[in-house]
């Protein structure tokens, strides 16, 4: 496995040529990274035109992965437009307005795709959704809601692994799918690893049609690295226009550094499945410890530890800020959940379990999460992304339509999507989790 986008990069960064193109450091700076940062000059290939080293780039991954692979340097963000743009393509080829069915702990990145792209859609929730950032919707569930669709959704779209760390059962629900002639998406960002488990949990290898990682969040990438992937399947559909759908929504100055990042994690990920594998074991085992000592886990997923804090007696802050202190720093927590994200690059397990080990159990809170219930739906979420807006306390948002949502990563899911009236539930919720003030239509 070679790495022609790195190899190109410290050719040109050892020629000491005065560098009279973009980027303005001119490869001299503080952060002894800046020789190493260069733009689309003769040689280095163009991302969303590529057919040089950036093309060769992909072409590894693409086997690595086992399907056509291409790369964002904008995250899954830019994957997960990308992915709508594609099924905007696919209807209209159909002569349909594009109209998906999606999980309602969608990513906002999906609600402003939808927004800029007018397509039409209908919320998935399970029957044991219990929170707004889990949707535990299975192939039963969706094979319900298909007889009962007037008309069928062109595509689905889920979450899996979703922020708590739940994993779909992503092979029975993309049968159901094929069944149905309806494509599956996937917005697999905290995934990439499934690939490499024994045998693969990929979403690619479990029946997606269209699916994205991010490869920086459980990868040795830099942050804004991440993957689109499409099946063999539709890669004759797709593959003409998958570049222009990701170049609608990216910068045309991508980043070379990242480029680099994941031109490099190709040589990584040759042997990564046993890294991996010898991980995974060593985690199941300290996640046994912790529920032997009182711990009640969450989710499935094998690369996070999702700790229910209130059945241990703390709210989700208050445990992050103990562990912060003992110099460990979660990925996400809100009042009753802390999230940590492991990969194999992590070599201190023992540390992280003494750590946990040495928190005292205390009385268990028996405040329940409000309730999470369907929102009445009063223009669509185009619309309402579009329209002028302003930002009122929450108290004074009854009745009142969601604008544009505002909400910061992580999770990036909103509690109440654009186009939706907010009741007294909604603003229950949302004084549960913080969020004091809100986006409304003016």
């Amino acid at each position: 496995m070679n790495t022609p986008i790195c190899d190109f990069v410290n050719v040109y960064s050892k020629r000491n040529d005065i560098r009279l193109h973009m980027p303005g450091h001119k490869g001299k700076g503080a952060l002894g990274v800046e020789a190493l940062d260069i733009t689309e000059i003769e040689g280095a290939d163009s991302l969303y035109e590529a057919n040089g080293i950036i093309a060769e780039s992909e072409a590894n991954a693409s086997l690595i992965f086992g399907c056509p692979t291409y790369y964002s340097t904008e995250g899954s963000s830019q994957c997960i437009r990308a992915m709508m743009q594609l099924v905007s393509i696919y209807a209209q080829s159909r002569g349909e307005k594009p109209y998906v069915l999606a999980g309602r702990n969608a990513h906002k990145a999906f609600h402003s795709a939808v927004a800029l792209l007018d397509i039409d859609v209908d919320w998935l929730y399970s029957e044991d959704m219990q929170n707004y950032l889990s949707c535990n919707i299975s192939a039963r569930e969706l094979s319900e809601i298909f007889q009962k669709c007037e008309k069928k959704p062109t595509a689905v779209y889920l979450t899996s692994p979703d922020y708590l760390g739940n994993v779909l059962d992503i092979a029975e629900i993309s049968e159901i799918c094929h069944k149905n002639n309806i494509l599956l998406l996937v917005d697999n960002a905290h995934g990439a690893y499934l690939k490499f488990l024994r045998p693969s949990k990929h979403p690619m290898d479990l029946g997606a049609d269209i699916c994205c990682d991010s490869a920086h969040k459980t990868l040795p990438v830099l942050t804004g690295g991440a993957y689109l992937h499409l099946s063999k399947q539709v890669d004759s559909e797709f593959s003409k226009q998958v570049k222009n759908a990701l170049s609608l929504f990216g910068s045309t100055s991508p980043s070379y550094l990242i480029l680099q990042s994941l031109d490099k994690a190709n040589v990584y990920l040759e042997n990564h499945r046993e890294r991996l594998v010898v991980f995974a074991l060593l985690l199941g085992v300290l996640k046994n410890h912790l529920i032997e000592n009182g711990y009640e886990l969450y989710g499935n997923e094998v690369l996070k530890i999702t700790v229910q804090t209130k059945k241990y007696g703390y709210y989700g802050f208050d445990f992050a800020n103990i562990l912060a202190k003992k110099g460990i720093v979660c990925e996400f927590c809100d009042p009753d959940f802390v999230v940590l994200m492991l990969t194999p690059e992590i070599d201190n397990l023992n540390e992280i379990e003494n750590a946990m080990l040495s928190i005292p159990r205390q009385s268990p809170i028996n405040e329940k999460i409000p309730a999470f219930v369907r929102l009445k739906q009063s223009i669509s979420i185009r619309k309402a992304v579009l329209s002028p807006s302003e930002s009122v306390p929450i108290e004074k948002a009854l009745g009142r339509v969601v604008a544009i949502t505002s909400v910061g990563c992580p999770p990036a899911v909103p509690i109440a999507v654009a186009g939706e009236i907010i009741d007294k539930n909604a603003i229950e919720c949302f004084k549960y989790y913080g969020i004091m003030k809100c986006n409304v239509i003016k």
